[in-house]
């Protein structure tokens, strides 16, 4: 089996533990449940796009980020009708390389996306909560990444030139974007290289499950986490911490999302997995916004990784985007049965665009699912 005919998700073996990079989460700046309603106006009230990256940081070659960044915006500027515009971004994570400094924030982010349209939304990535350990000054993991999409109000970042971007007002390092047709919930997974979540947090994503299932007649449920659970890639492959993390909560919750994010594998991957209902959920790895080392998929000759795992079973990989740029638009669209989520992953070639040219779409997709019923694809 070729990388290109692969369709399962990997273990990467004899992996050393690394849980002792794990770093302490600063307190949150919002009530429990750490929820935030923006206004989100919605010329159609029926349709909401979004756009999607991860791990647009990097210090090698800058113009990747800044391809994707503008890329992302010009699609804002050239939509035909105000209803396909994206409402704002979604980050999953990895903005700041290596180490998450504030004096990295302006040429990995607020220089490339100084003219980004839309707000920006995130959740941290294992880089932006590492802490550098020869720092000039010491400072606390996450302190700048909570500077520029935390607080109580939007105010001014105290670092770079952010001009024309005030901070966000995310109440933690995980929390619920609640929008008309969506409720995103955004997980915090730390620093080691498959992820930890704590029991705190566990607690509070189980019971955000239940919330959303309340509202899933009007809304999908969104899960968003940097480290990915499902990966086919060389570099880290599945995450066993994420799958174990994800499936014991929402057999807890007696929920699944309609849909979960994630980034740190620096490629694009679409799996489905299917439960025992029948609901088919799309586990998106949405990694390759910019960092200038991507991650090919294992060939089949690769020894140090395994597919022959029972968590596999009925988790297929459907597309895989590996060796080139890109980020996801998604659009959620209610219906009178149900919401569908309509998926555009657009890729940039390496060697970048010519003048006049557009990021070329990659692949098209659709997930239907109907109220009190499973997931459909299309």
């Amino acid at each position: 089996m070729s990388s290109e005919n692969r369709k399962t998700p990997l273990f990467k073996l004899n992996q050393p533990d690394d849980n002792y990079k794990f770093q302490p989460l600063p307190e949150p700046f919002g009530e429990y449940p750490y929820r935030i309603q923006p206004e989100i106006s919605l010329p159609d009230p029926h349709k909401m796009i979004f756009q999607v990256a991860g791990d647009t940081g990097g210090l090698k070659s800058p113009s990747f980020q800044k391809l994707i960044a503008e890329e992302m915006g010009k699609q804002y500027h050239q939509a035909k009708k105000a209803a396909d515009q994206p409402s704002f971004l979604y980050h999953v994570g990895d903005i700041v390389y290596h180490y998450g400094e504030a004096d990295q924030y302006e040429q990995q982010f607020f220089t490339p996306y100084r003219n980004y349209p839309s707000t920006i939304y995130a959740i941290a990535g294992n880089h932006d909560s590492d802490v550098n350990p020869d720092a000039a000054t010491p400072y606390p993991s996450l302190l700048p990444f909570t500077s520029v999409f935390c607080g109580k109000t939007p105010r001014p970042v105290s670092f770079g030139k952010r001009l024309n971007r005030m901070s966000g007002i995310q109440p933690h390092v995980y929390w619920t974007l609640q929008t008309p047709l969506a409720n995103i919930i955004g997980l915090h997974s730390n620093v080691p290289k498959f992820g930890v979540i704590t029991e705190e947090q566990k607690a509070w994503f189980i019971d955000e499950l239940k919330q959303a299932a309340t509202e899933h007649q009007d809304k999908a449920i969104i899960v968003c986490v940097h480290h990915a659970p499902y990966s086919a890639d060389f570099n880290h492959s599945s995450s066993l911490p994420m799958i174990n993390f994800m499936e014991e909560s929402f057999e807890a919750a007696g929920v699944t999302p309609d849909l979960v994010l994630s980034g740190h594998v620096h490629n694009y991957q679409r799996f489905n997995k299917t439960y025992a209902d029948g609901k088919v959920v799309p586990f998106i790895v949405c990694g390759a916004g910019g960092f200038d080392e991507l991650h090919w998929l294992v060939e089949s000759d690769e020894v140090m990784y395994t597919d022959k795992n029972e968590l596999f079973r009925t988790v297929t990989l459907e597309n895989a985007c590996t060796m080139l740029h890109g980020f996801l638009n998604l659009e959620i669209e209610k219906t009178e049965e149900g919401h569908q989520i309509n998926g555009k992953y657009y890729a940039i070639p390496h060697d970048g665009l010519k003048p006049g040219e557009d990021a070329s779409l990659f692949e098209e997709f659709t997930y239907f699912c109907k109220h009190g019923d499973k997931q459909v694809v299309q």
